[in-house]
């Protein structure tokens, strides 16, 4: 488990939507045995490191508007009736999933897929736990929202506030061996999962993907296994990388990655040791991930007047207590990659598109099945991911891609209908059926997560950015007459829910980019990060670039997404 800079890096059972049975709901279980049932499980849930672990030994959430937080609630939805207001938010999440099942080409955005979970892999390495439910609950029918003073005292980040890979180098080297610890095989190089090698015949095709056939998996607990990590479990920097199997599959080509980059530097940049090598490859790879972060995925998704707006005149700065997560970042902002998953995915040569055969694309709850958290439904095949699963990336990073199904969805206040049931989350039987329910609701649990944890309004945000906010015409444009609904009955045209509000932005911009406000807090949060880390690419690096990192065997430095996966040998 975690215990950020004084204790492991490592957060092996981290899931998102982690809940913690509130005391309400415990005491509201009339049978006996039931009760007996859910007091085991809230023991448990104590006794785990991630509960356990005190607020000293977390990194800070902070607010990136503190002006806003102090005018609390002014600059943030009603206080006065907050029964009223989560039951307008869970209409608005409600309405803003797709009906239909099925993504039609008019979501699409001029976004290679590969985006929206590079952008879930950073988020993961930079912060973890908005999402849990042991102090503040948004899973009681009734609550009431936290002064923002009271949720920077209860919630701490189990995340350090950089981009410096933990979540890929868990506890290094030295930690290899231990139980949980990532695995590494010769001090230096990450050890690889194995594939489980499909039967050929039946119904479903069972070529096995190319290349690195052999070792294209996460390292795996072998049987039998143990209590606390059952066989499986992936052994990783963060648990949330094998929640689905785009992630998972980006967290191998970042092992890859790395394992070639120790090869350069043996070859290129001899060090005196292991221990010398395994740390000049991993600042290698961290350099270039940051840079890849300023000069690909920002410049991609936000707007170029909130990145010059940055870059002209920051206001992500250290607190008194040093560098912090922005919770307008990681409860709102960075949340709008939620709106660009795909309902399916051209995913690779056994689930995609195939000449002279039906569509049989990936939908979204295989690739949540074919992960280490919902390993029961590898239907028999094994304990490790089976060959005909890898990903094939030409068909996430191709851009312009060859067809329009191999591209992101806009960003907007549209979902896809998967997220409105998510088949790994709320699936405990101790849980009350209405919390089962909200857990598997991404909209409605991002948008309560909002208000519980005092979030401001987009319009609070946009006027203390000094760009002008969005008008009731331009928020209700576009809008079914649900979604309409939902936004006048809650009095959300006026007081926008801060999440809604960006992907909006978004939307009235053509769902290409994020627009200035919501381009601002991800730039803000992503840039300072990086300006305020002593060992960054700009600060230790002096403004490093990739002609001074590693080269394929042409000469050719690794500037783009694209070339890392090239270069990790992921991709052909």
């Amino acid at each position: 488990m975690a215990i950020p800079g004084k204790g492991t890096r490592v957060l092996t059972n981290l899931n998102h939507g982690g809940h913690a049975l509130s005391e309400e709901l415990f005491q509201a279980t009339p049978n006996a045995e039931a009760r007996e049932d859910i007091g085991r499980l809230r023991e448990v849930t104590r006794n785990a490191a991630i509960d356990t672990a005190s607020k000293d030994d977390t990194t800070p959430f902070h607010y990136l508007f503190e002006n806003l937080a102090d005018r609390y609630p002014t600059a943030h939805l009603s206080t006065t009736t907050p029964e009223a207001v989560v039951v307008a938010l869970k209409a608005l999440g409600s309405a803003m999933i797709d009906q239909d099942p099925v993504d039609g080409l008019n979501v699409n955005a001029p976004i290679p897929p590969v985006f929206t979970y590079w952008g879930q892999f950073i988020d993961h390495d930079l912060t973890a736990n908005t999402d849990r439910d042991k102090d503040l609950s948004i899973v009681d029918a009734v609550f009431d929202p936290e002064h923002p003073n009271d949720v920077i005292a209860q919630l701490g980040n189990l995340r350090q506030p950089a981009l410096n890979l933990d979540s890929l180098y868990g506890d290094g080297p030295a930690a290899s061996g231990q139980s949980g610890a990532v695995p590494y095989v010769d001090g230096k190089r990450f050890k690889l999962g194995t594939l489980t090698p499909t039967t050929p015949g039946g119904p479903v095709r069972t070529e096995p993907v190319p290349p690195l056939l052999g070792t294209r998996d996460l390292p795996r607990v072998e049987a039998p296994g143990t209590a606390d990590l059952p066989t499986g479990t992936a052994l990783i920097g963060d648990g949330r990388n094998d929640e689905n199997l785009v992630v998972a599959q980006l967290h191998v080509a970042f092992l890859h990655f790395h394992n070639k980059v120790v090869d350069w530097v043996e070859a290129n940049d001899p060090q005196p040791d292991a221990p010398a090598t395994f740390e000049r490859a991993r600042q290698l790879v961290r350099w270039t991930y940051q840079w890849l972060v300023v000069n690909q995925f920002l410049p991609q998704l936000v707007v170029q007047e909130a990145l010059d707006a940055v870059a002209a005149n920051p206001l992500f700065a250290a607190t008194s207590t040093g560098t912090y997560m922005p919770l307008e970042f990681s409860v709102a902002a960075f949340r709008f990659g939620h709106s660009m998953v795909r309902g399916a995915y051209d995913w690779n040569r056994n689930f995609g598109r195939l000449a002279g055969q039906p569509d049989t694309h990936a939908s979204f709850d295989l690739l949540f099945a074919f992960t280490g958290k919902a390993r029961p439904i590898f239907l028999g095949t094994g304990d490790t991911l089976p060959d005909n699963w890898p990903v094939e990336w030409d068909r996430l990073v191709d851009d312009p891609p060859l067809f329009q199904d191999r591209l992101a969805r806009k960003i907007d206040t549209h979902l896809a209908s998967p997220l409105n049931r998510m088949v790994n989350e709320g699936n405990d039987p101790h849980l009350a059926e209405r919390v089962r329910r909200l857990l598997k609701r991404l909209a409605v649990r991002n948008l309560l997560r909002g208000y519980k944890l005092g979030i401001p309004t987009g319009q609070a945000v946009a006027a203390e950015l000094g760009v002008p906010a969005l008008t009731r015409a331009q928020l209700n444009s576009g809008a079914g007459t649900v979604l309409g609904d939902a936004l006048a009955d809650g009095g959300f045209l006026d007081a926008t829910p801060l999440w809604f509000y960006i992907l909006k932005e978004a939307e009235i911009g053509g769902g290409g980019k994020l627009g200035v406000v919501g381009g601002r807090i991800v730039a803000e949060t992503l840039r300072g990060q990086i300006r305020l880390d002593p060992d960054s690419f700009e600060t230790a690096g002096n403004g490093w670039t990739p002609d001074s990192g590693v080269k394929d065997a042409n000469g050719n430095p690794v500037r783009t997404i694209a070339d890392l996966l090239r270069f990790a040998g992921v991709l052909v």
